[in-house]
């Protein structure tokens, strides 16, 4: 017993509390949104979200226990396992009511591949990026174009199997943040433009479904949707909701288009409609507080690190979040596409929540650690 006390001691005293406690603090607000937002359904929801946080606490621990550094050692083949993962939607996936078939569902239990090997892909990305001692061997062709190599095979894989087009984008992301931070010479960001430029008619044309077209292109033609029943319909339903909420909300488990499913699935992707409606300004600004206060920590704990390996983790784990935030409060807004994008720790989903936990016990493991002696700080 007191081994078992000194080891919990020594945990609490060495591991990252402040991280820890936020991350809690922003599952149990979701955890009591979801249980309004799904009062108008038939589910266990809140069941399943709250084992889901127990089981993510759980990883959050063991994986802030495990030496990044010696996971990294094996990138080669935590990609194969990646695509591995990502191509068993092949044989298991199952189809959603948006066409995507970007689930596994077993006994009930659904796991999104793609939300998963994220946390591998940004792992792979930052042990390519430390292994080059400078700059000059970071920016040559073959490093670049293998780290590109990496990104696009998880990219097209991604699109072409799943159709989820909100995952791909997040990997997108990632890796531009990466790059950003490891000091990539601005002409290769402009080349990856220039790429993407010449290559998007063709994504456009061959890989996106007619119904993630016109998510596009209505925020820019309202015209091509006159009615917006199709498109945005359930992000002007959202609008709606959040502008109703005022500066203090209607109360919770009182929110007029809340509690009569007037946004069909506003436990998910649009849960934060639920909080505008229902908490008002105040209860949207929380939200955006404690997952800036989450990305701030995430970047404090990489630079204080002094270890390329571990600025890099927490940078790709930062840009996760702040991307899926930017995108999802963007969606319940209408300012950005409905591409079925969570909100980190918030929206109903034991994948994300999971997920999200396990890339914050990588920080949090980064801080237990100190810099490995074979990296320079950068």
């Amino acid at each position: 017993m007191r081994k078992i006390f000194d080891a919990s001691a020594r945990y609490i005293r060495e591991s990252d509390m402040f991280l820890l406690v936020t991350c809690l603090v922003c599952s149990i607000y979701g955890i009591i949104l979801i249980s309004s937002a799904a009062r108008v359904y038939n589910g266990n929801f809140l069941t399943i979200q709250i084992l889901a946080v127990i089981l993510g606490l759980v990883l959050y621990i063991l994986t802030s226990l495990v030496d990044i550094d010696l996971i990294a050692d094996k990138y080669k083949l935590l990609f194969v396992i990646g695509l591995l993962f990502i191509a068993s939607l092949v044989i298991w996936g199952r189809e959603d009511d948006t066409g995507n078939k970007a689930w596994l569902r077993f006994a009930g239990i659904g796991i999104q591949p793609a939300e998963v090997v994220k946390i591998l892909f940004i792992i792979i990305i930052a042990r390519m990026i430390s292994d080059k001692r400078d700059r000059r061997a970071l920016n040559a062709p073959l490093s670049v174009f293998g780290m590109l190599g990496i990104f696009a095979a998880y990219f097209v894989i991604i699109i072409a199997l799943s159709r989820d087009l909100g995952s791909a984008l997040v990997y997108a992301f990632i890796l531009i943040v990466m790059f950003f931070m490891c000091g990539v010479y601005l002409r290769w960001f402009a080349l990856g433009a220039a790429a993407i430029a010449a290559i998007a008619p063709l994504m456009w044309r061959f890989f996106l479904s007619d119904r993630q077209k016109m998510r596009i292109a209505v925020l820019f033609d309202p015209t091509v949707d006159p009615t917006g029943l199709n498109t945005m319909w359930q992000a002007n339903q959202s609008k709606l909701a959040i502008s109703s909420g005022k500066f203090l909300g209607q109360g919770l488990y009182k929110g007029r288009m809340t509690q009569t499913d007037l946004i069909p699935q506003q436990h998910t992707d649009f849960i934060f409609s639920a909080a505008g409606e229902e908490l008002g300004f105040v209860g949207c600004l929380a939200i955006i507080a404690l997952l800036l206060a989450l990305v701030g920590r995430c970047l404090y704990v990489g630079v204080k690190s002094n270890s390329s390996l571990g600025l890099l983790v927490c940078s790709g784990v930062a840009a996760t979040l702040i991307f899926q935030t930017l995108v999802n409060v963007g969606m319940c807004l209408g300012l950005t596409p409905v591409i079925g994008l969570t909100l980190p720790f918030f929206s109903y989903g034991g994948s994300s929540i999971v997920t999200s936990f396990i890339m914050m016990g990588l920080v949090s493991g980064v801080k237990m650690r100190p810099r490995p002696s074979r990296y320079r700080n950068m």
